[in-house]
């Protein structure tokens, strides 16, 4: 963890807790740097986000990098009043997704049945789509493959329920590209020179 402990700040205000079965941490958003686990229900706020990582603060000052996914949300105060209320893990886009990525499954094997497409074919149709739907009467679990993780939906929104692997290290930043050559196509020799000096000015001042 980071910071120093005793000094949650006068903002301190937790926006999640961890979950029931604790979490583990790091120093940072690196896997190989591990520090102390989370304990379950210990109110977090939480400060940034780099993909499936999570920056949280602690109440008592120490800060930590976390799987994001798993933190649960706690509830926030009413908006202010003229501002719309923002629907946070709606379920529709998801569902919406999940359906059309079934649909795509179904009339590809439709197409095989019927001649319309071969082996080869049904994988083009179908390359990169992964789907997941548990359902059990009201109940319902919705894979989510843009983040690895499994939803909970209880009707109007959805909650992290598993996920499928640890956060990975964010990737190395790329190196800045070269600039252009005002000298491309050029024939440009440096010349060596000496170094310049800078000499007093001569006894008398005069020219």
């Amino acid at each position: 963890m980071n910071s120093a402990p005793g000094t949650p700040g006068a903002g301190f205000r937790p926006t999640h807790v961890v979950p029931g079965d604790g979490l583990p941490a790091w120093e940072a958003p690196d896997p190989n740097r591990p520090t102390a686990a989370l304990d379950a229900f210990l109110p977090v706020q939480l400060l940034s986000r780099q993909g499936a990582w999570g920056e949280v603060l602690c109440s008592n000052g120490w800060s930590a990098w976390v799987d994001g996914r798993l933190l649960v949300a706690v509830p926030q105060p009413p908006p202010t009043v003229g501002r719309p209320l923002e629907r946070t893990e709606d379920p529709g886009p998801l569902l919406a997704r999940t359906a059309e990525a079934l649909e795509r499954v179904r009339r590809a094997g439709a197409d095989l049945a019927a001649g319309r497409l071969d082996g080869d074919g049904v994988r083009r149709a179908t390359l990169g789509l992964r789907a997941g739907v548990v359902l059990d009467g009201d109940r319902l679990w919705i894979y989510d493959e843009s983040a690895g993780r499994w939803m909970y939906a209880d009707g109007s929104r959805l909650t992290t329920y598993a996920v499928d692997a640890e956060p990975a290290a964010p990737p190395a930043p790329e190196p800045p590209s070269p600039g252009p050559d005002p000298g491309a196509g050029a024939d440009v020799r440096e010349v060596p020179h000496a170094p310049t000096r800078v000499t007093g000015t001569p006894d008398g001042g005069g020219s």
